[in-house]
């Protein structure tokens, strides 16, 4: 909080601003290095209180790698390739010096525990994958930083309450995450005065990917909250931006596109077709990954595949809905 307006005078003292462009909804020049003080403040916190056993200690030198990466990015604009040179580096850090790693799909397509090659594969997918995904919602001021702030509340609570002795440090990774994010969203609001930059979105996304295998992989070892429907209680959780993330490489796939080719077609910008503000469109997403939280919450007990189908059925409807008010809003904007 007291780093953010030292980073703002600093980035428009050194014209490090990012330019509004045809993707962009902000309309001014804005410094986008926000990530550096979200960083600051969870790593000062976090090295300072929290126990750096069980993994923690290479998750902070993962963030480490990505922030410099993110830095980079955001200062000079770097390649995808570098961009996914650096995740590479930090998530073999986190899979091979602390053996982080989804090691069963707990019955998932009647699948229980998986080879060790194919273990440490689907793991560098979920971790890049969950990691690009917090990256790509980063559309709307306040946005990205409200769904973490969501995501990684539910995952401390449950770290928390459950954690035993192998997962209850997680709860001071959660913790600071969210003491950063809420320090930075003060200013991170419309109009912001400051964006998160991939400085940001990189790091959070990484921590989060981290945080929903250790969630995972406490239902398999500790048996709670939610024992085997850990999985499918995990993508509930983060539901908005794994939705928003599969849709867009859809539809541009379908579109006969590459799926990693900007446009304006996230479900963030769809809502703002629809007629809502900013601020709106943050708290109904919010609002919207929330109800989902929940309802994967109370109706665990009807294990992964029934949780799985309600939420692809789900993702359905709503893309439909989305698409079809976009159809409308194209054949307004025609008419008129």
């Amino acid at each position: 909080m007291f780093a953010v307006p030292s980073i703002i005078y600093i980035a428009h003292l050194k014209n490090m601003l990012d330019t509004p462009n045809v993707r962009t909804v902000h309309e001014s020049l804005t410094p986008r290095l926000g990530g550096v003080a979200v960083f600051a403040g969870f790593m000062s916190a976090l090295t300072i209180f929290a126990d750096l056993s069980h993994g923690i200690q290479q998750l902070l030198a993962g963030c480490i790698v990505l922030f410099f990466v993110g830095l980079k990015d955001d200062l000079v604009t770097i390649s995808v390739a570098k961009k996914f040179v650096g995740q590479l580096l930090a998530t073999g850090i986190v899979m091979i010096m602390a053996d982080v790693r989804i090691t069963s799909f707990q019955g998932i397509l009647g699948i229980q525990e998986l080879p060790v090659g194919i273990s440490y594969a689907f793991t560098f997918l979920v971790i890049v994958g969950i990691t690009n995904a917090i990256n790509l919602i980063d559309g709307l001021d306040g946005l990205a930083g409200t769904i973490v702030l969501i995501i990684v509340s539910t995952f401390g609570y449950y770290f928390y309450e459950y954690g035993g002795p192998n997962f209850q440090n997680y709860v001071f990774v959660s913790v600071c995450v969210i003491g950063g994010m809420l320090g930075f969203l003060r200013y991170n609001f419309h109009k912001a005065s400051i964006f998160m930059g991939d400085t940001g979105s990189l790091l959070c996304g990484f921590i989060v990917s981290i945080l929903t295998i250790q969630f995972i992989e406490m239902g398999l070892k500790v048996g709670q909250p939610f024992a085997s429907a850990a999985p499918s209680v995990a993508v509930g959780i983060l539901f908005v931006p794994l939705f928003d993330t599969l849709r867009v490489f859809i539809v541009r796939m379908m579109a006969g596109r590459s799926p990693f080719s900007p446009d304006k077609n996230h479900v963030h910008h769809r809502i703002l077709a629809m007629g809502f503000q900013q601020i709106s469109t943050v708290m109904l997403l919010g609002a919207l990954n929330l109800v989902v939280i929940l309802f994967v919450i109370n109706f665990a007990y009807l294990g992964n595949t029934m949780l799985i189908v309600g939420l692809v059925v789900f993702s359905v409807l709503l893309s439909f809905l989305l698409g079809v008010y976009q159809s409308r809003s194209a054949q307004q904007r025609v008419a008129s």
